[in-house]
């Protein structure tokens, strides 16, 4: 009886073991993982509003250009005299069409609309729409490539309007002057700043997690 008990006791050591190696099988294998943080977005949400803000009015200028063209269509089809259409608003208004530099002008430009043909206005609008729309689509989605679209544009358009301001200097000329730089400007910066941080980005390390 003491060595069946002295045998026992001696083998407890390995019973111990065995066990352990037991335990061992049932539990779920750990799997190393090292996970490397992807590259995040390089538009952070600080330029959201701002970016929608700019392709709700991108949007809106091909808006205005589609309906001004069905307007001018519109018309043009009835026959509408439009110098004498812009006098007769211009006299509404109280205002002088002979007395006025600017006046003159409006004058000169509606005379041109009525020796315009339907397709060379339906063209342009929609041209001009459907730039504008995609410009603000990409906007809205925070595309890069609508930014560049922007940018470009707007400094195509810039030398144009400066000329108008020079030679034809007025309120209305300098709304549009003011705002398509202030619209440029924008775009410029959060372009670059996007540039910055996807720059700071690729020079950090990776960070690392082991589990």
């Amino acid at each position: 009886m003491q060595s069946h008990t002295e045998a026992r006791h001696a083998d407890a050591p390995f019973d111990n073991v065995r066990d352990a190696d037991d335990a061992r099988r049932r539990m779920p294998p750990m799997i190393s993982t090292t996970t490397t943080s992807g590259p995040k977005s390089s538009h952070r949400p600080a330029h959201r509003a701002g970016l929608r803000t700019v392709a709700i009015v991108e949007a809106l200028k091909g808006g205005v250009a589609l309906l001004g063209a069905y307007v001018f269509i519109h018309m043009i089809r009835r026959d509408v005299d439009f110098e004498e259409a812009a006098e007769h608003i211009l006299f509404r208004f109280h205002i002088n069409p002979y007395n006025h530099h600017w006046s003159r002008q409006v004058l000169h430009a509606a005379d041109k609309v009525s020796s315009t043909s339907i397709a060379m206005i339906a063209g342009i609008a929609l041209a001009y729409a459907t730039l504008r729309f995609l410009e603000g689509y990409g906007l809205w989605k925070q595309r890069v490539w609508a930014e560049w679209l922007a940018i470009v544009s707007g400094c195509i358009y810039l030398p144009f309007e400066i000329y108008k301001v020079v030679r034809h200097p007025n309120e209305l000329h300098w709304i549009i002057l003011g705002i398509n730089i202030i619209v440029v400007l924008y775009i410029a910066w959060v372009r670059w700043d996007e540039i910055v941080a996807a720059r700071s980005q690729r020079a950090s390390p990776p960070e690392r997690e082991g589990i």
